[in-house]
């Protein structure tokens, strides 16, 4: 970690002293905070000359739904193992929704299901920042708009409504960006099927976009996994972790 990097994490702490959490990993800047203030540490952010946060990057929801679950051991299986099928038999077990005719039972979280994560640059500090702001209500998400603070917001939090279901509370404009005119339900969120609702095709003979029922076969290609190896070990991290994970 460089010293810039602290001295600035520093500086953030200074002035951010009771309004969320803030970390340093993997040589980047990460906060927490509260969906009820974060409209106020937004613009603390922007405005401050410490800080001068004029750009946001990007901004993305994130369903934590299914956070943590795997489909596929890297532990018990070989790494020469060719079959990584999945399939949805309870017990050997896809985390993923692969119809769409019955309800899905989700984990009981200790956390809010859903975030938004803020990338944040700062061009006279040479410094980036990543804030994550969680909404309270798993049933009806809201977490404050970001177009009085960063104009090009705009978009970003239109798909994150229409593929979470996130609502950006004092967005003017906020309806689907993506999805067609009367889709149901919201993509990227861990309980939607992942084989789809619906299909969608021009029919040349009725002259118009019809939709008709999912003929695919449901099934998982690429099993979720959790990889314990070096790739994704900070260097703060246990030097034999590094070793160990290499060797094997």
């Amino acid at each position: 970690m460089s010293d810039y990097l602290q001295s600035f994490g520093d500086v953030l702490r200074q002035v951010f002293p009771d309004n969320g959490t803030i970390e340093i990993d993997l040589d980047l800047i990460s906060m927490d905070v509260d969906a009820k203030s974060w409209l106020e540490v937004a613009i603390e952010l922007r405005d401050n000359p410490s800080l001068k946060f004029t750009q946001m990057s990007d901004l993305c929801g994130v369903d934590m739904a299914t956070y943590g679950q795997t489909e596929w051991s890297t532990d018990t299986e070989s790494a020469a193992s060719f079959s990584r099928a999945v399939s949805s038999d309870a017990t050997s077990g896809s985390v993923g929704r692969l119809t769409f005719n019955t309800d899905v039972e989700l984990p009981k979280l200790d956390h809010p299901r859903f975030f938004v994560a803020y990338h944040l640059l700062s061009i006279e500090h040479n410094m980036r920042v990543r804030v994550r702001v969680f909404a309270p209500d798993d049933t009806l998400p809201v977490v404050p708009s970001m177009m009085s603070v960063w104009a090009c917001s705009d978009w970003y939090e239109r798909e994150a409504f229409d593929l979470f279901g996130i609502l950006f509370d004092g967005h003017n404009d906020l309806r689907r960006i993506l999805t067609d005119y009367g889709f149901t339900g919201h993509p990227f969120r861990k309980d939607f099927p992942l084989i789809g609702n619906v299909e969608m095709r021009y029919d040349p003979l009725k002259e118009r976009v019809v939709y008709e029922p999912v003929s695919i076969e449901p099934r998982v290609l690429v099993p979720r996994v959790i990889r314990e190896d070096s790739r994704y070990v900070s260097g703060d991290d246990n030097t034999d972790e590094k070793v160990s994970a290499n060797d094997a």
